[in-house]
Protein backbone atom coordinates (compact mmCIF):
# COMPACT_ATOMS: atom_id res chain seq x y z
CA UNK A 1 0.00 0.00 0.00
CA UNK A 2 2.85 2.38 0.83
CA UNK A 3 4.43 1.72 -2.56
CA UNK A 4 1.13 2.46 -4.33
CA UNK A 5 0.71 5.64 -2.34
CA UNK A 6 4.15 6.84 -3.37
CA UNK A 7 3.39 6.03 -7.00
CA UNK A 8 0.12 7.96 -6.90
CA UNK A 9 1.81 10.87 -5.13
CA UNK A 10 4.56 10.99 -7.75
CA UNK A 11 2.02 10.89 -10.57
CA UNK A 12 -0.03 13.69 -9.01
CA UNK A 13 3.09 15.81 -8.57
CA UNK A 14 4.05 15.24 -12.21
CA UNK A 15 0.58 16.26 -13.39
CA UNK A 16 0.70 19.43 -11.32
CA UNK A 17 4.12 20.31 -12.68
CA UNK A 18 2.88 19.61 -16.19
CA UNK A 19 0.63 22.67 -15.86
CA UNK A 20 3.62 24.99 -15.49
CA UNK A 21 4.63 27.41 -18.22
CA UNK A 22 7.53 29.85 -18.25
CA UNK A 23 6.27 31.95 -21.14
CA UNK A 24 5.54 35.51 -20.01
CA UNK A 25 1.96 36.75 -20.18
CA UNK A 26 1.27 37.96 -23.71
CA UNK A 27 -0.12 41.39 -24.33
CA UNK A 28 -0.15 42.74 -27.89
CA UNK A 29 2.12 45.72 -28.33
CA UNK A 30 0.33 49.01 -27.78
CA UNK A 31 -0.35 50.74 -31.09
CA UNK A 32 -1.77 54.19 -31.83
CA UNK A 33 -5.40 54.09 -32.96
CA UNK A 34 -6.86 57.46 -33.94
CA UNK A 35 -10.60 57.96 -33.78
CA UNK A 36 -10.80 59.14 -37.39
CA UNK A 37 -8.74 59.43 -40.52
CA UNK A 38 -7.20 62.83 -41.12
CA UNK A 39 -7.90 62.63 -44.85
CA UNK A 40 -11.50 61.44 -44.45
CA UNK A 41 -13.80 64.10 -45.88
CA UNK A 42 -17.12 63.16 -44.25
CA UNK A 43 -17.69 63.73 -40.56
CA UNK A 44 -16.51 60.49 -38.89
CA UNK A 45 -18.78 58.46 -36.63
CA UNK A 46 -18.94 59.62 -33.02
CA UNK A 47 -17.53 56.28 -31.81
CA UNK A 48 -16.35 53.01 -33.19
CA UNK A 49 -16.61 49.42 -32.11
CA UNK A 50 -13.70 47.42 -30.74
CA UNK A 51 -11.88 45.51 -33.47
CA UNK A 52 -13.05 41.99 -34.22
CA UNK A 53 -10.34 40.45 -36.44
CA UNK A 54 -11.54 39.77 -39.97
CA UNK A 55 -8.18 39.18 -41.64
CA UNK A 56 -9.40 35.84 -43.01
CA UNK A 57 -12.78 37.17 -44.14
CA UNK A 58 -13.41 36.93 -47.87
CA UNK A 59 -11.89 39.84 -49.73
CA UNK A 60 -14.64 39.85 -52.32
CA UNK A 61 -14.24 40.22 -56.06
CA UNK A 62 -13.56 43.91 -55.52
CA UNK A 63 -12.13 44.45 -59.02
CA UNK A 64 -15.61 43.93 -60.51
CA UNK A 65 -16.35 47.54 -59.54
CA UNK A 66 -14.45 48.50 -62.71
CA UNK A 67 -16.92 46.47 -64.83
CA UNK A 68 -14.25 45.10 -67.16
CA UNK A 69 -14.62 41.46 -68.29
CA UNK A 70 -10.98 41.33 -69.37
CA UNK A 71 -9.81 42.29 -65.89
CA UNK A 72 -12.20 39.74 -64.38
CA UNK A 73 -10.68 37.03 -66.56
CA UNK A 74 -7.10 38.05 -65.71
CA UNK A 75 -7.83 37.93 -61.97
CA UNK A 76 -9.27 34.42 -62.34
CA UNK A 77 -6.22 33.28 -64.30
CA UNK A 78 -3.88 34.73 -61.68
CA UNK A 79 -5.72 32.81 -58.95
CA UNK A 80 -5.21 29.57 -60.89
CA UNK A 81 -1.67 29.92 -62.16
CA UNK A 82 0.31 32.56 -60.24
CA UNK A 83 3.59 31.04 -58.96
CA UNK A 84 3.73 33.64 -56.19
CA UNK A 85 0.36 32.54 -54.86
CA UNK A 86 1.26 28.86 -55.24
CA UNK A 87 4.41 29.42 -53.17
CA UNK A 88 2.39 31.13 -50.40
CA UNK A 89 -0.09 28.23 -50.34
CA UNK A 90 2.80 25.77 -50.01
CA UNK A 91 4.28 27.79 -47.15
CA UNK A 92 0.94 27.67 -45.36
CA UNK A 93 0.67 23.91 -45.89
CA UNK A 94 4.16 23.49 -44.45
CA UNK A 95 3.28 25.67 -41.43
CA UNK A 96 0.19 23.55 -40.71
CA UNK A 97 2.29 20.38 -40.95
CA UNK A 98 4.79 21.86 -38.47
CA UNK A 99 1.93 22.34 -36.00
CA UNK A 100 1.03 18.67 -36.31
CA UNK A 101 4.70 17.78 -35.88
CA UNK A 102 4.94 19.81 -32.66
CA UNK A 103 1.69 18.33 -31.30
CA UNK A 104 3.12 14.82 -31.72
CA UNK A 105 5.36 15.46 -28.68
CA UNK A 106 2.24 15.73 -26.50
CA UNK A 107 1.63 11.98 -26.96
CA UNK A 108 3.68 8.88 -26.20
CA UNK A 109 5.89 7.42 -28.87
CA UNK A 110 5.29 3.71 -29.36
CA UNK A 111 7.69 1.44 -31.23
CA UNK A 112 7.43 -2.21 -32.17
CA UNK A 113 10.40 -4.45 -32.86
CA UNK A 114 11.19 -7.99 -33.91
CA UNK A 115 14.58 -9.64 -34.03
CA UNK A 116 16.10 -13.02 -34.76
CA UNK A 117 19.80 -13.76 -34.58
CA UNK A 118 22.19 -16.69 -34.23
CA UNK A 119 24.76 -16.43 -31.42
CA UNK A 120 27.69 -18.46 -30.14
CA UNK A 121 28.99 -17.92 -26.60
CA UNK A 122 32.68 -18.40 -25.83
CA UNK A 123 33.64 -21.21 -23.50
CA UNK A 124 36.37 -19.01 -22.01
CA UNK A 125 34.07 -16.22 -20.93
CA UNK A 126 34.41 -15.09 -17.29
CA UNK A 127 31.24 -16.89 -16.21
CA UNK A 128 30.68 -20.09 -18.14
CA UNK A 129 28.00 -22.57 -17.30
CA UNK A 130 28.83 -25.43 -19.60
CA UNK A 131 31.48 -24.42 -22.08
CA UNK A 132 30.69 -22.94 -25.43
CA UNK A 133 27.11 -22.71 -26.64
CA UNK A 134 25.26 -21.86 -29.82
CA UNK A 135 21.62 -20.76 -30.01
CA UNK A 136 19.15 -18.71 -31.97
CA UNK A 137 17.62 -15.80 -30.07
CA UNK A 138 14.14 -14.61 -30.98
CA UNK A 139 12.77 -11.28 -29.75
CA UNK A 140 9.32 -9.72 -30.27
CA UNK A 141 8.36 -6.66 -28.28
CA UNK A 142 7.17 -3.08 -28.05
CA UNK A 143 8.25 0.03 -26.19
CA UNK A 144 6.71 3.36 -25.30
CA UNK A 145 8.33 6.65 -24.31
CA UNK A 146 6.64 9.78 -23.05
CA UNK A 147 8.18 13.08 -21.96
CA UNK A 148 6.29 14.79 -19.17
CA UNK A 149 5.80 18.45 -20.10
CA UNK A 150 6.72 19.63 -16.62
CA UNK A 151 7.66 23.18 -17.54
CA UNK A 152 5.43 23.82 -20.54
CA UNK A 153 8.19 23.49 -23.13
CA UNK A 154 6.15 21.32 -25.47
CA UNK A 155 2.92 23.26 -24.99
CA UNK A 156 4.66 26.57 -25.63
CA UNK A 157 6.31 25.13 -28.73
CA UNK A 158 2.91 23.92 -30.00
CA UNK A 159 1.41 27.32 -29.26
CA UNK A 160 4.27 29.07 -31.08
CA UNK A 161 3.91 26.80 -34.10
CA UNK A 162 0.16 27.38 -34.12
CA UNK A 163 0.67 31.15 -34.10
CA UNK A 164 3.20 30.83 -36.91
CA UNK A 165 0.67 28.83 -38.91
CA UNK A 166 -1.87 31.61 -38.35
CA UNK A 167 0.75 34.13 -39.46
CA UNK A 168 1.38 32.03 -42.56
CA UNK A 169 -2.35 31.97 -43.25
CA UNK A 170 -2.45 35.74 -42.95
CA UNK A 171 0.59 35.94 -45.24
CA UNK A 172 -1.34 33.88 -47.79
CA UNK A 173 -4.21 36.37 -47.60
CA UNK A 174 -1.77 39.24 -47.97
CA UNK A 175 -0.06 37.65 -50.97
CA UNK A 176 -3.42 37.00 -52.64
CA UNK A 177 -4.60 40.58 -52.04
CA UNK A 178 -1.28 42.04 -53.22
CA UNK A 179 -1.40 39.89 -56.35
CA UNK A 180 -4.93 41.02 -57.14
CA UNK A 181 -4.06 44.67 -56.50
CA UNK A 182 -0.82 44.55 -58.50
CA UNK A 183 -2.65 42.96 -61.41
CA UNK A 184 -5.49 45.50 -61.33
CA UNK A 185 -3.04 48.38 -61.02
CA UNK A 186 -0.98 47.19 -63.99
CA UNK A 187 -4.09 46.58 -66.08
CA UNK A 188 -5.53 50.03 -65.38
CA UNK A 189 -2.22 51.67 -66.23
CA UNK A 190 -2.13 49.70 -69.47
CA UNK A 191 -5.62 50.93 -70.38
CA UNK A 192 -4.50 54.44 -69.53
CA UNK A 193 -1.63 54.04 -71.98
CA UNK A 194 -4.09 52.77 -74.57
CA UNK A 195 -5.98 56.05 -74.21
CA UNK A 196 -2.74 58.05 -74.51
CA UNK A 197 -1.76 55.99 -77.56
CA UNK A 198 -5.09 56.78 -79.20
CA UNK A 199 -4.63 60.48 -78.40
CA UNK A 200 -1.10 60.51 -79.83
CA UNK A 201 -2.21 58.70 -82.98
CA UNK A 202 -4.86 61.36 -83.57
CA UNK A 203 -2.28 64.03 -82.79
CA UNK A 204 0.19 62.61 -85.31
CA UNK A 205 -2.52 62.69 -87.95
CA UNK A 206 -3.41 66.30 -87.07
CA UNK A 207 0.26 67.38 -86.95
CA UNK A 208 0.86 65.70 -90.33
CA UNK A 209 -1.94 67.76 -91.85
CA UNK A 210 -0.53 70.90 -90.23
CA UNK A 211 2.90 70.13 -91.63
CA UNK A 212 1.45 69.55 -95.10
CA UNK A 213 -0.40 72.86 -94.84
CA UNK A 214 2.77 74.63 -93.82
CA UNK A 215 4.71 73.00 -96.62
CA UNK A 216 2.03 74.09 -99.11
CA UNK A 217 2.13 77.64 -97.81
CA UNK A 218 5.91 77.58 -98.01
CA UNK A 219 5.81 76.38 -101.61
CA UNK A 220 3.41 79.19 -102.36
CA UNK A 221 5.72 81.74 -100.80
CA UNK A 222 3.38 82.50 -97.91
CA UNK A 223 5.28 80.68 -95.12
CA UNK A 224 9.00 80.65 -94.50
CA UNK A 225 11.36 77.74 -93.90
CA UNK A 226 11.28 78.34 -90.15
CA UNK A 227 7.56 77.47 -90.05
CA UNK A 228 8.21 74.25 -91.96
CA UNK A 229 10.99 73.22 -89.55
CA UNK A 230 8.77 73.92 -86.55
CA UNK A 231 5.94 71.83 -87.97
CA UNK A 232 8.31 68.96 -88.64
CA UNK A 233 9.81 69.23 -85.15
CA UNK A 234 6.50 69.01 -83.34
CA UNK A 235 5.38 66.12 -85.58
CA UNK A 236 8.54 64.14 -84.87
CA UNK A 237 8.17 64.85 -81.17
CA UNK A 238 4.63 63.44 -81.19
CA UNK A 239 5.83 60.33 -83.03
CA UNK A 240 8.59 59.87 -80.43
CA UNK A 241 6.04 60.14 -77.63
CA UNK A 242 3.91 57.53 -79.39
CA UNK A 243 6.86 55.13 -79.52
CA UNK A 244 7.61 55.78 -75.85
CA UNK A 245 4.01 54.99 -74.87
CA UNK A 246 4.16 51.80 -76.93
CA UNK A 247 7.33 50.79 -75.08
CA UNK A 248 5.72 51.42 -71.67
CA UNK A 249 2.65 49.45 -72.71
CA UNK A 250 4.75 46.49 -73.82
CA UNK A 251 6.49 46.43 -70.41
CA UNK A 252 3.13 46.47 -68.61
CA UNK A 253 1.84 43.67 -70.83
CA UNK A 254 4.89 41.59 -69.90
CA UNK A 255 4.32 42.37 -66.21
CA UNK A 256 0.72 41.20 -66.43
CA UNK A 257 1.82 37.98 -68.11
CA UNK A 258 4.21 37.24 -65.24
CA UNK A 259 1.53 37.99 -62.64
CA UNK A 260 -0.88 35.45 -64.15
CA UNK A 261 1.84 32.84 -64.63
CA UNK A 262 2.23 33.02 -68.40
CA UNK A 263 5.17 33.66 -70.71
CA UNK A 264 5.32 37.21 -72.09
CA UNK A 265 6.10 35.80 -75.54
CA UNK A 266 2.74 34.01 -75.69
CA UNK A 267 0.59 36.63 -74.01
CA UNK A 268 -1.06 39.67 -75.57
CA UNK A 269 -3.83 42.11 -74.69
CA UNK A 270 -5.64 43.92 -77.48
CA UNK A 271 -5.73 47.68 -77.16
CA UNK A 272 -9.00 49.02 -75.79
CA UNK A 273 -10.06 52.49 -74.71
CA UNK A 274 -12.97 52.71 -72.33
CA UNK A 275 -14.06 55.14 -69.63
CA UNK A 276 -13.51 53.98 -66.04
CA UNK A 277 -15.55 55.41 -63.18
CA UNK A 278 -13.82 55.54 -59.80
CA UNK A 279 -15.70 53.70 -57.02
CA UNK A 280 -17.23 55.54 -54.10
CA UNK A 281 -15.00 56.50 -51.21
CA UNK A 282 -15.34 54.69 -47.86
CA UNK A 283 -15.96 56.33 -44.53
CA UNK A 284 -14.66 53.43 -42.44
CA UNK A 285 -13.24 54.00 -38.94
CA UNK A 286 -9.66 52.93 -38.11
CA UNK A 287 -10.88 49.78 -36.31
CA UNK A 288 -12.21 48.49 -39.61
CA UNK A 289 -8.75 48.87 -41.12
CA UNK A 290 -7.12 46.81 -38.37
CA UNK A 291 -9.76 44.10 -38.71
CA UNK A 292 -9.26 43.51 -42.42
CA UNK A 293 -5.54 43.88 -43.10
CA UNK A 294 -3.81 40.48 -43.24
CA UNK A 295 -0.32 41.94 -42.80
CA UNK A 296 -1.34 43.40 -39.43
CA UNK A 297 -2.67 40.01 -38.32
CA UNK A 298 0.50 38.33 -39.55
CA UNK A 299 2.73 40.70 -37.58
CA UNK A 300 0.68 40.23 -34.39
CA UNK A 301 0.72 36.42 -34.65
CA UNK A 302 4.50 36.49 -35.22
CA UNK A 303 4.88 38.52 -32.03
CA UNK A 304 2.78 35.99 -30.12
CA UNK A 305 4.88 33.10 -31.44
CA UNK A 306 8.06 34.86 -30.32
CA UNK A 307 6.50 35.36 -26.87
CA UNK A 308 5.79 31.62 -26.51
CA UNK A 309 9.36 30.78 -27.49
CA UNK A 310 10.61 32.67 -24.45
CA UNK A 311 8.88 29.96 -22.41
CA UNK A 312 10.56 27.26 -24.50
CA UNK A 313 13.98 28.81 -23.84
CA UNK A 314 13.31 29.20 -20.10
CA UNK A 315 12.22 25.58 -19.76
CA UNK A 316 15.73 24.47 -20.78
CA UNK A 317 16.94 25.48 -17.30
CA UNK A 318 14.95 22.66 -15.70
CA UNK A 319 15.29 18.87 -15.90
CA UNK A 320 13.38 16.77 -18.40
CA UNK A 321 11.65 13.61 -17.23
CA UNK A 322 10.72 10.86 -19.64
CA UNK A 323 8.67 7.80 -18.75
CA UNK A 324 9.20 4.52 -20.52
CA UNK A 325 7.71 1.07 -20.79
CA UNK A 326 8.85 -2.03 -22.60
CA UNK A 327 7.51 -5.51 -22.98
CA UNK A 328 7.50 -8.56 -25.21
CA UNK A 329 8.87 -12.05 -25.61
CA UNK A 330 12.48 -13.25 -25.72
CA UNK A 331 13.29 -16.91 -26.25
CA UNK A 332 15.68 -19.34 -27.89
CA UNK A 333 12.83 -21.69 -28.73
CA UNK A 334 10.67 -21.49 -31.81
CA UNK A 335 7.51 -20.89 -29.78
CA UNK A 336 8.75 -17.50 -28.71
CA UNK A 337 5.28 -16.11 -27.84
CA UNK A 338 4.70 -18.02 -24.63
CA UNK A 339 4.29 -17.13 -20.98
CA UNK A 340 7.79 -18.15 -19.80
CA UNK A 341 9.38 -16.01 -22.53
CA UNK A 342 7.58 -12.77 -21.65
CA UNK A 343 9.29 -9.75 -20.12
CA UNK A 344 8.37 -6.15 -19.26
CA UNK A 345 9.83 -3.02 -17.68
CA UNK A 346 8.10 0.14 -16.45
CA UNK A 347 9.46 3.25 -14.87
CA UNK A 348 11.25 6.56 -15.45
CA UNK A 349 13.29 6.15 -18.56
CA UNK A 350 15.49 9.23 -18.20
CA UNK A 351 15.91 12.24 -15.95
CA UNK A 352 18.24 14.79 -17.50
CA UNK A 353 19.50 18.03 -15.99
CA UNK A 354 22.22 20.09 -17.61
CA UNK A 355 24.73 21.29 -15.00
CA UNK A 356 27.08 23.42 -17.09
CA UNK A 357 26.75 24.58 -20.68
CA UNK A 358 29.03 27.62 -20.85
CA UNK A 359 26.13 30.11 -20.84
CA UNK A 360 24.29 28.56 -23.79
CA UNK A 361 20.85 28.52 -22.12
CA UNK A 362 21.19 32.05 -20.80
CA UNK A 363 22.10 33.21 -24.29
CA UNK A 364 19.10 31.39 -25.77
CA UNK A 365 16.76 33.14 -23.32
CA UNK A 366 18.26 36.51 -24.24
CA UNK A 367 17.93 35.68 -27.94
CA UNK A 368 14.27 34.72 -27.53
CA UNK A 369 13.54 37.94 -25.63
CA UNK A 370 15.28 40.02 -28.28
CA UNK A 371 13.35 38.22 -31.03
CA UNK A 372 10.10 38.99 -29.22
CA UNK A 373 11.01 42.68 -28.89
CA UNK A 374 11.85 42.72 -32.60
CA UNK A 375 8.53 41.10 -33.53
CA UNK A 376 6.62 43.50 -31.26
CA UNK A 377 8.36 46.49 -32.84
CA UNK A 378 7.61 45.09 -36.30
CA UNK A 379 3.95 44.78 -35.32
CA UNK A 380 3.80 48.42 -34.21
CA UNK A 381 5.55 49.45 -37.43
CA UNK A 382 3.08 47.43 -39.53
CA UNK A 383 0.14 49.16 -37.85
CA UNK A 384 1.67 52.59 -38.46
CA UNK A 385 2.31 51.67 -42.08
CA UNK A 386 -1.31 50.53 -42.41
CA UNK A 387 -2.63 53.87 -41.19
CA UNK A 388 -0.18 55.78 -43.40
CA UNK A 389 -1.27 53.85 -46.47
CA UNK A 390 -4.91 54.46 -45.62
CA UNK A 391 -4.32 58.18 -45.24
CA UNK A 392 -2.35 58.27 -48.51
CA UNK A 393 -5.11 56.43 -50.35
CA UNK A 394 -7.90 58.60 -48.96
CA UNK A 395 -5.96 61.75 -49.79
CA UNK A 396 -5.20 60.48 -53.27
CA UNK A 397 -8.81 59.53 -54.00
CA UNK A 398 -10.11 62.89 -52.77
CA UNK A 399 -7.48 65.25 -54.19
CA UNK A 400 -7.10 63.50 -57.53
CA UNK A 401 -10.85 63.83 -58.05
CA UNK A 402 -10.50 67.60 -57.89
CA UNK A 403 -7.30 67.48 -59.95
CA UNK A 404 -9.20 65.58 -62.65
CA UNK A 405 -11.83 68.33 -62.86
CA UNK A 406 -9.21 71.08 -63.06
CA UNK A 407 -7.06 69.22 -65.58
CA UNK A 408 -10.05 68.53 -67.82
CA UNK A 409 -10.86 72.26 -67.79
CA UNK A 410 -7.23 72.98 -68.69
CA UNK A 411 -7.34 70.48 -71.58
CA UNK A 412 -10.53 72.00 -72.98
CA UNK A 413 -9.10 75.51 -72.74
CA UNK A 414 -5.85 74.39 -74.41
CA UNK A 415 -7.84 72.74 -77.26
CA UNK A 416 -9.72 76.00 -77.89
CA UNK A 417 -6.44 77.90 -77.89
CA UNK A 418 -5.02 75.47 -80.45
CA UNK A 419 -8.01 75.95 -82.75
CA UNK A 420 -7.76 79.74 -82.51
CA UNK A 421 -4.02 79.64 -83.20
CA UNK A 422 -4.56 77.56 -86.35
CA UNK A 423 -7.30 79.93 -87.58
CA UNK A 424 -5.09 82.96 -86.97
CA UNK A 425 -2.22 81.28 -88.79
CA UNK A 426 -4.38 80.46 -91.82
CA UNK A 427 -5.59 84.04 -91.84
CA UNK A 428 -2.03 85.33 -91.65
CA UNK A 429 -2.64 87.04 -88.30
CA UNK A 430 0.17 85.15 -86.52
CA UNK A 431 3.21 83.02 -87.30
CA UNK A 432 3.58 79.29 -86.82
CA UNK A 433 5.32 79.69 -83.46
CA UNK A 434 1.94 80.47 -81.87
CA UNK A 435 0.51 77.32 -83.45
CA UNK A 436 3.38 75.14 -82.19
CA UNK A 437 3.08 76.58 -78.70
CA UNK A 438 -0.68 76.01 -78.65
CA UNK A 439 -0.39 72.49 -80.05
CA UNK A 440 2.25 71.51 -77.49
CA UNK A 441 0.19 72.91 -74.62
CA UNK A 442 -2.97 71.17 -75.86
CA UNK A 443 -1.26 67.78 -76.17
CA UNK A 444 0.39 68.08 -72.76
CA UNK A 445 -2.88 69.11 -71.12
CA UNK A 446 -4.84 66.26 -72.72
CA UNK A 447 -2.21 63.69 -71.79
CA UNK A 448 -2.12 65.02 -68.24
CA UNK A 449 -5.91 64.70 -68.03
CA UNK A 450 -5.69 61.05 -69.09
CA UNK A 451 -2.85 60.42 -66.64
CA UNK A 452 -4.76 61.96 -63.75
CA UNK A 453 -7.72 59.73 -64.56
CA UNK A 454 -5.43 56.69 -64.54
CA UNK A 455 -3.99 57.77 -61.20
CA UNK A 456 -7.54 58.00 -59.83
CA UNK A 457 -8.06 54.36 -60.80
CA UNK A 458 -4.75 53.45 -59.19
CA UNK A 459 -5.80 55.30 -56.04
CA UNK A 460 -8.98 53.21 -55.95
CA UNK A 461 -6.86 50.04 -56.09
CA UNK A 462 -4.53 51.40 -53.41
CA UNK A 463 -7.57 52.04 -51.23
CA UNK A 464 -8.58 48.39 -51.53
CA UNK A 465 -5.06 47.36 -50.56
CA UNK A 466 -5.01 49.77 -47.63
CA UNK A 467 -8.33 48.53 -46.26
CA UNK A 468 -7.50 44.86 -46.71
CA UNK A 469 -10.07 44.06 -49.37
CA UNK A 470 -13.45 45.16 -50.67
CA UNK A 471 -14.32 48.00 -48.33
CA UNK A 472 -17.83 48.20 -49.82
CA UNK A 473 -19.00 45.01 -48.04
CA UNK A 474 -20.17 45.76 -44.55
CA UNK A 475 -18.57 49.19 -44.47
CA UNK A 476 -20.31 52.24 -43.01
CA UNK A 477 -22.20 54.46 -45.48
CA UNK A 478 -19.83 56.03 -47.98
CA UNK A 479 -19.98 59.35 -49.74
CA UNK A 480 -20.77 59.51 -53.47
CA UNK A 481 -17.84 59.61 -55.84
CA UNK A 482 -16.66 63.05 -56.83
CA UNK A 483 -16.71 63.85 -60.55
Amino acid sequence: MAVRARIFASAATALLLAGCSFAPAYRPAATPTPAAFKEDQPVPPAGWAAAAPQDMATRGAWWTVFADPVLDDLEARAERASPTLAAAISRYDAARAEVREAKADLYPQVDASAQIRRERLSGDRPVALSGSAEYTQRLVGASARYELDLWGRIRNEVSARGAEAQASRADLGNVRLSLQADLADAYLRLRGLDAEKQLLERTVVAYTRARDLTQTRHDGGVANGLDVSRSRTILSSARAQLSDVANSRAALEHQIAALIGELPSTFALAADVKPFAPPILPAAPPSELLQRRPDVAQAERSAYAANRRIGVARAAWFPTLSLGAQGGYNSVRSDVISSPASFWTLGPAMLVQTIFDGGRRAAQVRISRAEYETAAADYRGTVLTAFREAEDSLAGARLLAQASVDQRDAAEAAARTEQLALIRYRDGASDYLDVVTAQTAALDAERSALQVQTRRMQAAVALVRAFGGDYRDGAPPAQPAQP
